[in-house]
């Protein structure tokens, strides 16, 4: 288990440690959107801000709750939306259709943190896609610097 700002985050892979998981981001990103009601964070690499939209939470919680490194993650919100550098862009997949409202997407980097933005062109926004800690990566450095 890992405890982070006083929530347990489960460790395992079961079903049951998943689902507790969506439930924490979930509940995170309610939480977080209370205190942030314009949903948007200035980025300096992108010059732009970023939107946390409907789509931003489903994607992270169907993404984020696979690894407890990316669950943790999430709590960093706001720090890696305003702090993540831009790192490559890339097309989005064409057979998507969580990606079919955006035009490219934007990779981003904070620590070990993957941050995907997408280029909404209809409404003209940047929206958080998702954030995960990819396989591998490893998260406790930057926990412990907080």
């Amino acid at each position: 288990m890992m405890e982070l700002n006083g929530i347990v985050i489960p460790n395992g892979n079961s079903k049951e440690d998943i689902k507790a998981r969506e439930k924490i981001i979930k509940d995170f990103y309610a939480s977080w959107i209370a205190g942030h009601p314009d949903k948007k964070i200035w980025n300096e690499s992108l010059r732009d801000f970023i939107y946390v939209k409907f789509l931003s939470i489903n994607e992270t919680y169907n993404k984020a709750a696979r690894r407890k490194e990316s669950t943790a993650a999430v709590f960093f919100l706001t720090e890696i939306l305003q702090n993540a550098t831009l790192v490559a862009k890339k097309p989005t997949k064409k057979n998507d259709k969580n990606q079919k409202s955006f035009d490219k997407l934007f990779i981003m980097k904070y620590g070990d943190i993957k941050l995907v933005v997408g280029n909404q062109q209809s409404m003209g926004h940047k929206v958080q896609y998702t954030l995960s800690v990819p396989t591998g990566s490893d998260n406790q450095d930057k926990k412990k610097s907080h």
